[in-house]
């Protein structure tokens, strides 16, 4: 793993793993970062005597990641589902394939419907573009449907919570109308 700035590894909160971190290949200045981690994507601007400047993008945000990777360096746009863009260019090209498919590894593992990747090649390059697909209901939803429910304080289950996500999950169209009776009926059992 490449040594990360202290500077970045300040801003990690309690219990993040970095899965995967590259910096830019060629740069007068500091380099910028990107860095994949098991919440978030950061792209991290380093700058001298201390400074920087940071973006976190909450997977759940994301919406798009565009890399085409050319002959001797990559770019980087990353989409954020409030219409901002963050780009990194001149990011090492071997890297950069991992670090796309880190991501969406992790969006694998979070997300109902799978992400998409759609991968060109061309002559003297590549693209990879990764999109996320919009969800109105996240993993707490996905572990309801397979009889997991979630804890409140005190551990003990909060109904009025689980039938306002099934009601969410049957609108959706994600549970029938049988599923969403059977599960209610189930909740309403342990009042």
């Amino acid at each position: 793993m490449v040594n990360i700035p202290k500077s970045l590894e300040e801003n990690l909160e309690e219990g993040e793993n970095i899965l995967f971190a590259i910096r830019k290949r060629l740069a007068l200045e500091k380099p910028k970062w990107f860095i994949v981690t098991d919440r978030r994507v950061i792209y991290f601007d380093e700058k001298v005597l201390g400074r920087y400047e940071m973006k976190s993008i909450p997977f759940e945000k994301l919406e798009k990641i565009y890399c085409r990777i050319g002959i001797f360096a990559a770019r980087f746009v990353l989409e954020i589902e409030d219409g901002g863009k963050v780009e990194l260019t001149w990011m090492d090209k071997e890297e950069s394939r991992k670090a796309i498919t880190a991501v969406y590894n992790v969006l694998k593992s979070i997300a109902i419907e799978p992400p998409i990747m759609v991968k060109k090649r061309h002559m003297f390059s590549e693209e990879i573009t990764l999109f996320k697909p919009r969800e109105i209901i996240v993993r707490s939803a996905k572990q309801i449907m397979q009889g997991a429910v979630p804890e409140v304080v005190e551990g003990r289950r909060d109904p009025l919570t689980l039938l306002k996500m099934l009601k969410e999950l049957r609108n959706a169209g994600i549970l029938t109308e049988e599923e969403y009776n059977e599960k209610k009926r189930k909740i309403l059992e342990q009042l």
